[in-house]
């Protein structure tokens, strides 16, 4: 072989590794993904049983049904008639209730309506709403800007914040 030709095949070598390194990596995040619908999203285009995706909203009012052990069943809505029944077993965050906004994560189980979720994130504290959500609700006119500021049990002068202090280890 030639200076050349042993050059050639080291360059050829290392793009065949570069190559091979980014199909890996596409190939992992292809399997995490995990798209966001809201219940009218779902009910225009339902998706296949099995597809993992994130599924937000509100905690449908009256919808929380408590189960043997720490099974919980509620109903995530977007304010329409639209609405889907959740499935979690777990630990429900504390700032979790009816009425709020919340983002669970998993997949519908085939052969039923019902979302199991293994991830379920509850808003935390008076302002936040993932935005996501937020532009959902926007769009359907169900939320407005400032709404979470104003208003009944909010925070004002004299009240204590929900939102917990986090203390940094040394």
């Amino acid at each position: 072989m030639t200076r050349k030709q042993k050059r050639l095949a080291v360059i050829a070598g290392g793009m065949g590794f570069i190559a091979a390194a980014v199909l890996l990596v596409m190939f992992a995040f292809s399997q995490s993904v995990a798209y966001f619908y809201m219940p009218a999203d779902l009910a225009k285009t339902p998706v296949a049983p099995e597809t993992r995706i994130r599924l937000g909203g509100l905690v449908g009012e009256g919808s929380v049904v408590r189960g043997t052990g720490s099974t919980v069943e509620f109903a995530v809505t977007d304010g329409s008639a639209n609405a889907v029944k959740v499935k979690y077993t777990g630990i429900l965050p504390d700032l979790f209730r009816e009425g709020q906004g919340v983002v669970t994560e998993g997949m519908f189980t085939a052969g039923t309506t019902i979302f199991v979720a293994d991830t379920v994130l509850a808003k935390h504290d008076e302002t936040y709403m993932p935005k996501d959500v937020a532009d959902g609700l926007k769009a359907q006119g169900l939320w407005k800007e400032g709404q979470g500021q104003e208003g009944p049990g909010k925070q004002g002068p004299g009240k204590e914040s929900q939102a917990q202090e986090v203390k940094a280890t040394p």
